[in-house]
C-alpha cells in the first residue's frame, strides 16, 4: 500500500487536475469520486456535492435488475423480449427488407446492443435526430411513442447478426418496460426496492414526471457553453438515462456491482464474455460498456482497460481491474463527451504512477 505521504501527493495533483476541467467554460459543477478498496483509500471532489443526471450510466442499473430477476428465476435472457412484455408492444420494431423479425429478438440480445434495433433518441428521421428536437424544445414522451418513433426507422442489421453491434436506446427503454412487467412496479418503485434501499443510496433516485418540479436541484447540464433546461425529456428517458446521483454514490453502486453484494459474480461470464465495439474505443458486453484505449491512442503510457457505464452528460462510471479502482464523476457536458474520457484517462494515468 502507498505511504501516506504519497497518497497526500496524489490527492493534491488529483485535486488540480480535476479544478482545471471545473474551472472552464464548458463544463460545470464537475464532480468525482475514487475508491481502491484494497488500498483502504478513498478520494471524492468537491467535499459536497450536487446530485447530477447519470444519463446512459442508468443502464448498469437496469442490467443489475435484469441480472436479479434471472437468478430468481424470473427471467429468460434468451427468450425473446415480447414474451414478457404486453401484446403487440414489439410489433413491427424490426423490419427489415419487408421481414419482421422483433418477435425473435432476446432480452440478451437487447441487452448487448445486437439487436439491431434502429435508435429513437440520436438516429435521425426527417433530417432531425430526437435528441436535437429535445434541445430545441423540451418535451415528454413515453415508451409508446419510443416504440411509434422507432417503427419509422431502419434497423442496423438482423438480430443476433454475428461480430455486429448498434448502441440503441430503444433496446432499454423496451427492457425498462419489460421489468415493469415482470415486476408489476414502476421502473422507479423497482429501482428503490432492489437497489437504492438495500444499498443505502440516499442521493439517488429515478427521475420521474412527479419530480420534475425538482429539476433545479439537480446540477445543470450544458450544450456547449448553454445550459440545458429539459425537465420532461429527463422524466421521460428512465430506464434508457433517468437516474439521478452523486459521484461518491456512485461508487457504492459499483463496487456493489463488481464484489457480489447485487448479483452473484458468476455473472460475470456473461456480462463480460463478448464484446462487441460501438463507438471509438468503447465496447459493449452484455450491459456493461468496456473502456480499451488502443496503445496507439496513448503512446507514452498504457492505459488499463476498464469496466462500467458511460453517460451523454458526460458522466462516467468505471472500474479497473488491474488497479483496483473505481472512477465516478460528471463533467455536465452534452455537447464536448470526449472531455469526460479526456479527465477519465488523465485520472486512471495519474493513479496507475501510484497503484500500478
Amino acid at each position: 500500500m502507498p505511504q501516506t505521504t504519497s497518497l497526500n501527493a496524489l490527492e493534491e495533483r488529483l485535486d488540480r487536475l480535476v479544478t482545471s476541467f471545473d474551472t472552464r467554460t464548458d463544463t460545470n459543477a464537475v464532480q468525482f469520486a475514487l475508491a481502491s478498496p484494497s488500498q483502504d483509500w478513498a478520494w471524492s471532489w468537491p467535499s459536497s456535492s450536487t446530485p447530477y443526471f447519470i444519463a446512459s450510466t442508468t443502464k448498469l442499473y437496469v442490467t443489475a435488475i435484469l441480472v436479479q430477476l434471472h437468478q430468481q428465476g424470473l427471467l429468460d435472457f434468451d427468450k425473446p423480449t415480447a414474451s414478457y412484455l404486453p401484446k403487440g408492444m414489439m410489433d413491427r420494431v424490426h423490419v427489415r427488407k419487408k421481414k419482421d423479425t422483433s418477435q425473435q429478438i432476446t432480452v440478451r440480445q437487447m441487452m448487448a446492443h445486437t439487436s439491431g434495433i434502429a435508435d429513437y433518441f440520436e438516429q435521425r428521421r426527417k433530417g432531425k435526430s430526437h435528441f436535437e428536437r429535445v434541445l430545441k424544445e423540451d418535451f415528454a414522451w413515453d415508451v409508446h411513442d419510443v416504440v411509434e418513433i422507432t417503427r419509422t426507422l431502419k434497423p442496423k442489421f438482423p438480430p443476433g447478426t454475428p461480430k455486429r453491434a448498434f448502441y440503441s436506446d430503444t433496446n432499454y427503454q423496451l427492457l425498462g418496460a419489460l421489468i415493469e412487467s415482470i415486476e408489476e412496479a414502476s421502473f422507479s418503485e423497482v429501482v428503490e426496492q432492489r437497489i437504492l434501499n438495500p444499498l443505502g443510496l440516499e442521493n439517488t433516485y429515478v427521475f420521474s414526471e412527479a419530480l420534475i418540479n425538482q429539476y433545479d436541484h439537480v446540477s445543470t447540464m450544458l450544450f456547449g457553453k448553454k445550459p440545458v433546461i429539459i425537465p420532461k425529456a429527463m422524466a421521460s428517458v428512465q430506464a434508457d438515462g433517468g437516474i439521478v446521483s452523486t459521484a461518491t454514490d456512485g461508487i457504492q453502486f459499483m463496487n456493489a456491482f463488481m464484489d457480489g453484494t447485487l448479483f452473484p459474480t458468476s455473472y460475470f461470464k456473461a456480462l463480460f464474455e463478448s464484446w462487441h465495439s460501438i463507438f471509438g474505443p468503447l465496447e459493449y458486453g452484455m450491459g456493461v460498456m468496456r473502456y480499451k484505449l488502443p496503445r496507439i491512442l496513448s503512446p507514452f503510457q498504457r492505459v488499463p482497460p476498464m469496466v462500467g457505464h458511460s453517460g451523454a452528460s458526460g458522466t462516467v462510471l468505471f472500474f479497473v481491474p488491474e488497479l483496483d479502482l473505481y472512477i465516478s464523476g460528471t463533467i455536465n457536458q452534452l455537447k464536448k463527451r470526449g472531455l469526460a474520457f479526456q479527465l477519465l484517462t488523465r485520472i486512471v494515468v495519474l493513479c496507475q504512477k501510484f497503484f500500478g
